[in-house]
């Protein structure tokens, strides 16, 4: 049997919200198999759990964020999308988050933080089969025409294949690889996509400052580009990190289905609005998924069995 998993100990971590700038605290915790992803909001009078649900998605514009029902008005948990992400580059099913603000903290900008945190603990199988979603038939979305056009997809797919193309307006970017693909399948989530960081453009920068937004970015956290270079002194980590965060975002944003995917995902230009839009558009038709487990690990894709190797 393929086996769910969660961690074997709790573990902790302490950062800044990107856009509150506010001190936040992590802490991770084994659930029980079936639980899935929970985030408690422990800072509240009366806690409240707020599961990693479509449905509970209420706000996609910056980041993800899911609250009770998804209600925007109800207490919520926002810029879930990389922790979501290092969970499904590790295979973790099950998992409770305590937070003590309404933001995840950002840490480096990319996974990697999250990623060695949840190792750190220690990956405890548990004795129920791992649930996938598998994707039977083609369901796509799409916004906007022209140089405006975005969309996304997902396919049938004996595995979990993603492949992104950007298409930015900016020379520092368009100096790097737009488009990449990557097999979930291959064990190498850490290696090549984990570490890559978010990005943003001074303008735009300045411009969500104004607002109230990205209190807490930094180069510490962030990539920076002006006009026509990266600003960070170590430059990038990866030749292609663009196109690589927004494919860390489109595994965590996937997450949010409540299983692992079974399809090929393909985006252009897409982000954190399609990518929910896309989820709500499959699970709308029953005749486009189905959840599955494996009795036989064995018969399982190739590379969904193993156990993530330590850094």
């Amino acid at each position: 049997m393929l086996q769910q998993r969660t961690i074997k100990s709790l573990t902790r971590a302490v950062g800044v919200g990107i856009h509150s700038g506010q001190r936040v605290e992590l802490t991770l915790r084994p659930a029980a198999a079936d639980t899935g992803i929970v985030f408690r909001r422990v800072d509240l009078n009366q806690p409240v759990d707020i599961q990693v649900r479509v449905d509970n998605v209420c706000d996609t514009r910056m980041a993800t964020t899911i609250s009770p029902g998804g209600d925007p008005g109800a207490p919520k948990v926002q810029t879930i999308e990389h922790l979501l992400s290092a969970c499904a580059g590790l295979g973790l099913d099950n998992l409770f988050v305590d937070i003590n603000a309404d933001e995840v903290p950002i840490l480096d900008g990319s996974a990697a933080s999250f990623v060695y945190l949840l190792q750190s603990a220690g990956i405890d199988l548990q004795p129920s089969a791992k649930k996938f979603l598998r994707v039977l038939k083609k369901v796509e979305v799409s916004q906007g025409e022209g140089k405006k056009l975005m969309w996304a997809r997902l396919e049938p797919h004996e595995g979990y294949t993603l492949n992104f193309q950007i298409e930015f307006d900016n020379p520092a970017v368009a100096a790097t690889g737009q488009q990449y693909s990557f097999d979930m399948a291959s064990g190498q989530y850490k290696r090549e996509i984990a570490r890559a960081r978010t990005f943003g453009m001074t303008s735009d920068i300045e411009l969500m400052r104004s607002r109230g937004l990205t209190l807490g970015g930094s180069m510490d956290n962030a990539i920076v580009v002006d006009d026509y270079r990266v600003l960070n002194a170590g430059g990038l980590r990866y030749d292609d990190e663009f196109v690589k965060h927004k494919i860390l975002d489109a595994i965590g944003d996937m997450q949010v289905a409540g299983h692992p995917l079974l399809a090929a995902y393909t985006s252009f230009k897409g982000g954190h609005a399609l990518n929910n839009q896309l989820l709500r558009a499959l699970l709308a038709d029953p005749e486009a998924w189905e959840v599955v487990a494996f009795d036989d690990a064995a018969l399982a894709p190739a590379g969904f069995a193993e156990l993530a190797p330590a850094w």
